[in-house]
C-alpha cells in the first residue's frame, strides 16, 4: 500500500519549489518531515525511502533548485546559503510549524546551514553522510567528471544500461529512474555544489546546531572516516552517530533495512517494524 499523496509546487524564497508528499494528514499530531536529497538526486529518486517515512510522518521530499521540477537556469543563485534558505522558506510556505529535517550528502550540508540560519519550527536534524571536505581538508571521494559526464549523456537520452557504467551496483529499477531524471540536473548548479563541498566549511555550523542531531555514516563510503567522526563529536558533543554496515555513500540503495535501523528512536519511534509492501 503506497503512502504517496501527491506532487506539487509552491512559490517560496522567490522560486518554484517542487515537492512530493507522502503520509499526509493522518500524521497531523506529529511534526512533519522534510527530506533533502543529494547533489544529483531529484526528489522522485528518494521515493522508495519516502514511502516508508510516510508510514510515520507527513513527509515532503524536495527538488533542490536546479534539479527535478523546481526552478532552474542561469539566473539563479546556487550558493549554500540560498539553498538552505529555500528549505525554511518551503516550510513556511507550506505552514509546517513543526518538522524534522533529513538531508543526504549535499542535502545534509544545506540542512545543517538552514538549522543555524532559520531554526524556527525545526525539531531535529538528521545528517546522512555529509561531505566533510572543505578548505584545507581531504577531498570528497567522488570526482566532478563522474557527475558532469553522466548528466551530459543523459541530456541526449540514456538507458538504464548506459547508467550502469556510473552506478554498477544499482538495481534495474533504480538505474531506469536515474536515467529518466538525471537530465533535469542543471550542470552549473551541480558544479557549484560540488565546488562548495571543497570551498565551504561544513564544520562551522556544527557547534551552533540548535536542535538534537543524528549523523548517519556509510561505513564503506569513504566520505566520513573515524577521525572525522571524532572531530564532529568534539564540535557537537550531543550529536548521535549511527553507522550503517555494508553501505556506500548512497546508503538506502545499498542497505535499506540498515538505513532505517540507523534512525533508532531518534525521531520519536523506530522506523522499522510497521512496514507493509
Amino acid at each position: 500500500m503506497s503512502t504517496f499523496i501527491h506532487g506539487g509546487n509552491v512559490h517560496a524564497n522567490g522560486i518554484r519549489q517542487h515537492y512530493l508528499r507522502y503520509g499526509g494528514t493522518q500524521h497531523a499530531n506529529k511534526p512533519a518531515l522534510i527530506l533533502i536529497p543529494g547533489i544529483t538526486s531529484p526528489a522522485i529518486t528518494w521515493g522508495f525511502v519516502a514511502e516508508r517515512l510516510g508510514e510515520h510522518f507527513d513527509t515532503y521530499v524536495l527538488d533542490a533548485r536546479g534539479r527535478g521540477l523546481s526552478s532552474t537556469g542561469p539566473d539563479l543563485d546556487y550558493s549554500v546559503d540560498t539553498c538552505a534558505d529555500d528549505i525554511s522558506a518551503f516550510a513556511h510556505a507550506m505552514s509546517l510549524h513543526s518538522y524534522h529535517l533529513v538531508g543526504h550528502s549535499m542535502g545534509a550540508r544545506f540542512a545543517a546551514r538552514t538549522a543555524v540560519r532559520n531554526p524556527k519550527g525545526l525539531k531535529s536534524l538528521v545528517l546522512i553522510d555529509p561531505p566533510v571536505s572543505g578548505p584545507g581538508r581531504r577531498e570528497y571521494p567522488s570526482k566532478l567528471p563522474w557527475y558532469v559526464d553522466s548528466i551530459r549523456q543523459s541530456q541526449n537520452g540514456m538507458s538504464a544500461e548506459d547508467m550502469r557504467a556510473f552506478c554498477p551496483t544499482w538495481t534495474e529499477e533504480q538505474l531506469q529512474l536515474r536515467a529518466e531524471w538525471l537530465h533535469t540536473c542543471y550542470e552549473p548548479a551541480i558544479v557549484r555544489a560540488f565546488n562548495d563541498f571543497h570551498e565551504v566549511d561544513f564544520h562551522q555550523d556544527l557547534p551552533q546546531l540548535p536542535v538534537p542531531a543524528l549523523l548517519i555514516v556509510a561505513t564503506r563510503g569513504g566520505v566520513i572516516q573515524a577521525q572525522d567522526e571524532a572531530e564532529i563529536r568534539q564540535l557537537q558533543p550531543t550529536i548521535v552517530i549511527a553507522r550503517v554496515e555494508d553501505a556506500g555513500h548512497m546508503i538506502p540503495w545499498d542497505n535499506l533495512a540498515g538505513f532505517f535501523a540507523a534512525f533508532g528512536d531518534f525521531l520519536g519511534s523506530p522506523l522499522v517494524g510497521e512496514h507493509h509492501e
